[in-house]
């Protein structure tokens, strides 16, 4: 995974989270104290990549469009396809936005049978010999 990918992956969730939160008003709203660490990062993160971004406008109606429909992952697509564009041609915007988001979680797995999950796992995680799903659902 190259490192742009690593950054895109840090950068769209909480871009995404201050989006949720105020929609596209995002893209004007003056942060505030009641506003949370997460919104907070999102709402410094999307101003530093609005600034260099050589097209703004592509950002900001990717960043619409996702305030519209925030469960259409096509929308998502299309902020994430933004933010590697503005990272992959500025790897200075790339080494600040990484200064700003926490590290990315350390997983590792090791022995016969070893497990490492680094996010969320919503399905059967199973090991050893004949070792059954079953469907409960």
């Amino acid at each position: 995974m190259s490192e742009v990918d690593v950054i895109v992956g840090q950068v769209v969730p909480v871009i995404g989270a201050a989006v949720g939160a105020y929609g596209a008003g995002v893209l004007t709203r003056v942060e505030q104290g009641a506003a949370d660490a997460t919104v907070g990062l999102g709402q410094r993160v999307l101003a530093r990549l609005l600034h260099h971004a050589a097209r703004p406008a592509l950002l900001e109606e990717a960043v619409v469009d996702l305030a519209a429909d925030g469960q259409n992952p096509d929308a998502l697509a299309v902020l994430r396809q933004q933010v590697r564009k503005i990272l992959a041609a500025s790897p200075e915007v790339m080494a600040q936005l990484a200064e700003m988001l926490p590290p990315a979680p350390t997983v590792t797995a090791s022995g016969a049978g070893s497990v490492a999950i680094g996010g969320n796992n919503t399905g059967s995680v199973t090991t050893g010999n004949h070792s059954p799903i079953v469907d409960l659902g």
